[in-house]
């Protein structure tokens, strides 16, 4: 059995019991009745996903998945495609967004090369980038397969592999991307998975004009009806009509699932990777959080294929993990909510009259 088929095998979903034990202390807090909400949701997931009445969630780690992409060709982006490799150097030095967000968190970043066109060797030498290269960037999916069967394979491994060589150190996980073009496979991915219309799950990206959006709605219909992904081999739909970082995060999502950790699925291009990855392992589900609703058009109908309310609305449309990174701190929070808050009987206060 190879890594990706014994991953899925043994994904489980959240254990019943330890979340009937938080949902039991929750209810007992020195509060009204769930006053603080969703965040005591979020604490019985934690609960729930990591079999502990105290679980950990400090060590946090991004990993920022970067690919090119063939159908860049096509002219759906409003950046070149050098853009990729020249924005994985700000990375490394420090400067993009997500940098500065990670910092907020208190989480370290991890850059890995999943198939950017030119390659990264200096960097990776350096030891700053981690190589998972699975090619020179996607294979114009509006001619053709994005990948071949066996490129997807590796990719979803190479995440798999991520996340269990980082697992020993990290409590959550985030998800971030880089990839000029990459919203275009990712609202394929949406189509595909969903059966959502292509108009409705594509939007600006990057910011395409009207005329733009209208050439790259019209592409990726033709690319799903030339390549005909099937939506129940989540596989096949990344083979088909995705992108090497899309599945390196959603192989990531896998390995978190596996372990039995968080994962902080930020925007969405890590949402499309999500989808595969829910394809694949209906169970990976109970280990995702959706850290926000994305600016994108056709974001909020994944979230809801997923089942999944995002914790912030923020009219993000960045990427690289940043409302992952932002929303790290309500973790943080609900963590501390189930641990730290006493109950009424360890506090010694009346509870409510009856």
């Amino acid at each position: 059995m190879d890594l990706l088929e014994s991953t899925i095998a043994q994904i489980a979903p959240q254990d019943v019991s330890w979340r009937a034990r938080a949902r039991a202390r929750l209810e007992q807090l020195t509060m009204p009745h769930r006053a603080l909400g969703r965040l005591m949701d979020l604490a019985e997931d934690l609960a729930g996903m990591t079999g502990s009445m105290a679980p950990r969630v400090d060590r946090k780690t991004i990993v920022v998945m970067v690919g090119d992409h063939g159908v860049s060709a096509e002219g759906v982006s409003a950046y070149p495609r050098e853009v990729t490799q020249q924005m994985v150097h700000n990375f490394v030095a420090g400067g993009a967004g997500i940098n500065a967000l990670a910092q907020v968190s208190g989480a370290r970043l991890v850059v890995v090369d999943m198939g950017v066109a030119g390659g990264l060797g200096a960097l990776v030498q350096e030891g700053k980038v981690v190589s998972r290269r699975a090619g020179e960037g996607t294979r114009n999916l509006a001619r053709g397969p994005a990948m071949s069967r066996e490129q997807a394979v590796q990719c979803l491994e190479s995440g798999i592999e991520i996340a269990r060589e980082l697992g020993a150190t990290t409590d959550l996980f985030g998800t971030g991307d880089m990839g000029i073009g990459n919203t275009t496979p990712s609202a394929a991915i949406a189509a595909a998975v969903t059966g959502q219309p292509v108009a409705r799950v594509t939007g600006r990206g990057a910011g395409i004009d009207n005329e733009g959006l209208r050439h790259k709605v019209r592409v990726i219909q033709q690319a799903l009806a030339l390549n005909r992904p099937d939506p129940t081999d989540g596989v096949d739909v990344l083979a088909r009509v995705g992108g090497f970082e899309i599945g390196g995060i959603a192989g990531l999502i896998l390995g978190a699932a596996l372990l039995k950790k968080p994962v902080m699925v930020d925007g969405f291009i890590s949402t499309a990777g999500a989808l595969v990855a829910q394809v694949l392992a209906p169970d990976a589900v109970d280990y995702m959080i959706a850290a926000h609703k994305s600016a994108e058009s056709g974001h909020a109908l994944m979230l809801a294929h997923l089942g999944k309310r995002p914790l912030l609305d923020l009219d993000l449309r960045l990427g690289e993990g940043t409302g992952g990174a932002l929303a790290m701190s309500l973790v943080d929070a609900s963590a501390r909510i189930l641990t730290e808050v006493r109950t009424f009987e360890e506090a010694s206060v009346s509870g409510k009259a009856r």
